[in-house]
């Protein structure tokens, strides 16, 4: 797999389901429909579909996900939460890793 780097372009996967939480959060639906999934879900009580709650941060970024290169939504981050999300490019390289490889988002 390709490393990431700020000048790639995140896009969020077209099948992909989200809504928005009480508090604005962002919710990724994700339904576990594998064979594995199914496995997990007889033996281990998995449930068949999981919903992933981003904090305020990772909301933010997902709204910023737009086209934009990751180091323009670098910015946007620091305008947003300023010194608080410093390393602001370190951390958002490991945030759309993680997103890329739960096959939320592909890189571009």
């Amino acid at each position: 797999m390709k490393k990431i780097t700020a000048e790639n372009i995140p896009m969020i996967r077209e099948d992909l389901c989200t809504e928005t939480d009480d508090s604005g959060g962002v919710v990724i639906i994700m339904h576990n429909s594998g064979i594995f999934d199914r496995l997990a879900q007889r033996l281990l009580g998995k449930p068949k579909v999981s919903h992933i709650h981003l904090d305020e941060t990772g909301s933010f970024v997902w709204r910023c996900i737009d086209g934009s290169s990751i180091s323009d939504i670098g910015e946007r981050v620091k305008a947003r939460f300023g010194s608080g999300a410093e390393p602001v490019y370190g951390r958002l390289l490991m945030f759309f890793e993680t997103l890329r490889e739960c096959g939320f988002v592909e890189i571009k």
